[in-house]
């Protein structure tokens, strides 16, 4: 592994099955242990129940969206530290308002 070994265990939260089994494998070749949610309410559960060193997140989910499940991560003991990539089609001027207020940028 590169400089992220320390970061053993990866969320992919995705909603479009074939994109989350391309991260998962991808990233199981290079030696991370992942875990997938395919909503934001299974998402919540996963990342509260794995404590992972790293969320991919997508922002549009159904259930409950990226931008969502950030704030209540950040509002948690168990989440407030967790790093999170977020990963959307979106663009910038298209991203929710609760993103940028949480200091993500495009």
């Amino acid at each position: 592994m590169d400089e992220f070994s320390s970061w053993s265990k990866i969320v992919i939260v995705e909603d479009e099955a074939s994109l989350a089994d391309i991260y998962k494998i991808r990233l199981e070749l290079l030696g991370y242990i992942c875990f997938v949610a395919h909503d934001g309410l299974e998402a919540l559960s996963l990342i509260e129940k794995e404590r992972p060193s790293l969320v991919l997140l997508d922002i549009m989910l159904p259930k409950l969206a990226g931008d969502q499940i950030l704030k209540v991560m950040r509002m948690t003991e168990w989440g407030k530290d967790i790093k999170v990539l977020v990963i959307s089609n979106l663009n910038e001027s298209d991203a929710p308002i609760g993103l940028r207020a949480q200091g993500i940028e495009g």
